[in-house]
């Protein structure tokens, strides 16, 4: 069996990395704490988190999307007694930046979370 070990995978020119086309990679991720002070634990093509209130959070993107057609996935964790939450897009996204938000399910009240978890694929 043959093994294939990279850091980085350029386009031809060496100037970027390789367009995906047969697959669909996720273009942007992030995992951070959006409680207290927000805090991104790690992730990639973002630049950073702002939180906009409670469960209101806005991801910046480090490179642009082409356009605001892509997919938006996430999960975050409950706090105790309040039962389910909700994860939604708060706005329409941009190019350069998508607004979730998280709610409690039952009562569509913002709930922070210490666990947030964002993917995006275009």
């Amino acid at each position: 069996m043959s093994e294939i070990r990279a850091t980085t995978i350029s386009n031809a020119a060496g100037t970027g990395p390789i367009t995906m086309t047969g697959q669909y990679a996720a273009k942007a991720w992030v995992n951070f704490n959006g409680t207290g002070t927000v805090a991104i634990r790690d992730g990639g093509n973002v630049s950073g988190i702002t939180d906009n209130g409670t469960g209101d959070y806005t991801i910046n993107f480090t490179t642009a999307m082409t356009d605001a057609n892509y997919a938006v996935v996430g999960t975050s964790a409950t706090a105790a007694n309040t039962g389910k939450v909700v994860l939604f897009l708060a706005t329409a996204p941009t190019a350069s930046l998508v607004r979730i938000a998280n709610d409690i399910a039952s009562n569509l009240t913002g709930q922070d979370s210490s666990i947030m978890n964002a993917a995006i694929f275009r």
